[in-house]
């Protein structure tokens, strides 16, 4: 037994520690790609924005795209705990924003003033 010192056969010494390392860097790219994918989307289009009401977490991220053909948009919220502005968005562009404080929030759009969405944030 050589002095009690436990042996791992040569094969296996070989593949353990690129498996281990390859098995990291795969699990850490998965738990990034999680962490930065929004979490909800939402479509302008039609002057609406669809769904017109979401339920979200603190900390989640929604998706905001301009999916009419030939409108522009521009999303926006003001309030006293939360501020958030798209810009003019061209058709087929998308932004996120990431409520990162509780509370209830309407997002309207500067162009069109009757679309309004309201988020509710956990």
């Amino acid at each position: 037994m050589n002095g009690g010192n436990a042996q791992i056969p040569a094969g296996r010494a070989r593949w353990s520690a690129p498996l281990a390392i390859a098995a990291l860097a795969l699990l850490s790219g998965v738990a990034f790609a999680a962490i930065a994918a929004p979490q909800f989307r939402v479509s302008q289009k039609g002057r609406e924005f669809r769904p017109g009401e979401l339920d979200v977490k603190r900390g989640d991220t929604v998706e905001i795209v301009n999916d009419d053909g030939d409108l522009l948009h521009h999303a926006y919220v003001e309030s006293d705990k939360f501020n958030f502005d798209s810009g003019d968005q061209e058709p087929g562009s998308k932004v996120d924003v990431t409520f990162t404080v509780a509370g209830t929030f309407t997002v309207l759009c500067g162009i069109h003033p009757k679309m309004k969405m309201i988020v509710q944030v956990h």
